[in-house]
Order: structure tokens, then sequence, then C-alpha cells
């Protein structure tokens, strides 16, 4: 599907919005206040579709004084984020690029985000580990202080310790998941030798009760995956720092067209592509070899000033004016 219209008629909010409903939350803001039209105390994204040959209703209602609600097949959730247990969705934004040209918190909170996706099981240990780091840097600043004993601390190393280690080794699978087709999608959109490089060690016991002197001097634990990086290289180089923004651009593409393979092959079922003016800052190649990549048996949902940026026909047109989307 393509979305059409003029900069700031609403292509965004479309794209959002389907983002609210199939996961329950927005991929810009966690201020749900902020979804609400100005105004106005309720907001309601509501979408219908097939997974697979089973029809799938979902409904999310945002209050401004209130928690949101979410009901998937009439059936009310405990917590509207369990709509991304249910739907897989994937978006593109141009801010995406801080996955590459950011720092290292942005791209751990991304592969983390691509390990829940791709191991609902250990969805929850990214939120685990970061608990555990928080009560031993809790336990360090109270020793440090006078208030408590190293006693207090090693329970909390032995759990930043064990976390941190499935942490690491549920990071590796992650990666080691999409990195073959990652480096396959990156050279065809012009990125040669791409790769995925996590050099990361497990925070042992040992390991930290070597430099425990420098974390009481700081009230921080100084080893640990809450401090490692994923970089992302192509031809040698750290695209952090060496990329231009069209490698980095196309390095992000990459990686989305990677996770949406494995879901797809692990789910049974495509995810739903989010692709927000993805198609203004690529050249006419590399339009084409995107468009030739997108999966053909999943939806995806492309947006854009002019119909004349994609390379094929789209299946479905859109336009968006002010207020208003409806089908050309």
């Amino acid at each position: 599907m393509l979305v059409v219209g003029a900069n700031g008629a609403g292509k965004t909010n479309l794209l959002e919005s389907l983002h609210v409903g199939s996961q329950g939350f927005s991929p810009r803001t966690r201020s749900d206040a902020e979804l609400i039209t100005f105004g106005e105390q309720v907001g309601r994204v509501a979408i219908g579709g097939h997974q697979g040959q089973v029809g799938l209703e979902a409904e999310v209602t945002l209050r401004a004084r209130e928690g949101k609600e979410a009901r998937l097949n009439g059936v009310r959730l405990s917590a509207a984020e369990q709509l991304r247990a249910k739907v897989a969705t994937l978006v593109f934004t141009p801010d995406r690029l801080a996955v590459v040209k950011g720092g290292p918190a942005a791209r751990r909170a991304y592969f983390d985000r691509v390990l829940g996706r791709l191991q609902p099981s250990s969805a929850g240990l990214p939120a685990e580990y970061a608990a555990a780091v928080g009560q031993r840097n809790a336990a360090l600043r109270r020793t440090a202080a006078g208030f408590s004993t190293l006693d207090a601390v090693a329970p909390w190393t032995m759990q930043v310790a064990e976390l941190g280690a499935r942490l690491v080794a549920a990071r590796r699978d992650a990666l080691d998941a999409i990195e073959h087709g990652f480096a396959e999608h990156a050279v065809a959109l012009g990125l040669p030798d791409a790769g995925l490089r996590y050099d990361a060690e497990p925070p042992t016991e040992e390991r930290l009760a070597s430099v425990l002197t420098r974390d009481l001097e700081r009230g921080t634990t100084g080893v640990g995956p809450h401090l490692d990086d994923v970089r992302v290289v192509a031809g040698g180089r750290d695209l952090r720092s060496f990329g231009s923004q069209g490698e980095q651009r196309s390095a992000v593409l990459a990686l989305l067209l990677a996770e949406a393979a494995v879901i797809a092959a692990r789910l049974r079922s495509p995810p739903l592509l989010l692709l927000d003016d993805v198609l203004s800052e690529l050249d006419d190649t590399r339009r084409a070899t995107l468009v030739e990549r997108l999966p053909v048996d999943g939806q995806v949902v492309i947006t854009t000033t002019s119909e004349v940026m994609l390379p094929v026909e789209a299946s479905q047109v859109v336009r968006v004016t002010p207020g208003l989307a409806e089908a050309a």
C-alpha cells in the first residue's frame, strides 16, 4: 500500500495509528496523552485484517487521565503491549537512523527489541537485568555511604552475573539469526562486507569482584551488557563514525528486512511493515532494490509525497489530506 500526501498532511500519523493499533504503543512517544487529538479526552484506534487464514480485530482506547485499554478479537487484554506478542509490526522512520548513527544505548535498545520479537520467552530479560543492576547500584551507594555492608551487595552481584550471562547469550542468538540476512540485503543496497559485531563478555562474579572497589567509588556497576555495543560495519568501517547518511539508511533497512524474514519463518506469518518516508533519500537503483526485496506475502505500507518515487505500481494507493485518508 502506498500512502501519498503533501508534507504535513498526516501520513506519519496514519502509520503511527497502525503501530498503536497493532502493538499497543507508539514508535514515537511513550506519552499516550500526545496521541489524543488536541482538546479531546479520548482517542481510539481500531484495525482489522487477517493473520494467515484467521481473522483479526484489534482495538486500543486511549484516555487522557487513565490507562489505555486494548482488545483483541473482542477480548480485553491485561496490558495493551500484549498485542505485540500476537501481531508482529516493524517500522522504519527517519529517526530510526539513530540505530546506526546514535550511541551504544540506542543500539542496545533496538537489538533488545529484536531479541524480544525473535525470542518471546526472553522478551523480559533486558528489563530483569536492568532491575538487578539498579538494585546492585543502590546497594553499592548505601555501602559506600556507610549505611550498609558488602553483604548487601553480594546477592545482587550474583543476580547481575546470572541475568547478564543470559542476556549476552540471548543477544548473540538474536544477532546470529539476522546477521546473514542483514549482510545479504546490505550488499544488494550497496554495502559490501556488511556485518554485526558484538564483542561482549558475560559479567561473571569474578569480573564483578575485580572492579568492586571502583564500583563502590562510582556507585555504579562497571561491567556487563548494560554497557555493551553492537557495531554495524561495512567494508571494514564502523558505519556510526565512517558511514554516510545514505549508507546508514541502507543499513537500517537491511536490518529491518532481515528481521522481517526471520519473523515470517518462525511465526509462519509475515510482519506488517510500516515504512515512513523511506524512498526520498534513496537513489533510483536502491529504490528498485528495496522494493524487489520487500516481502511478497505480507502487507507493506509506504508513505511518500509522490507516487513516481515508487518504481512499481502499488497494489493500493491511499491519498491523505489533513484529517482524511481515502483510497485513490
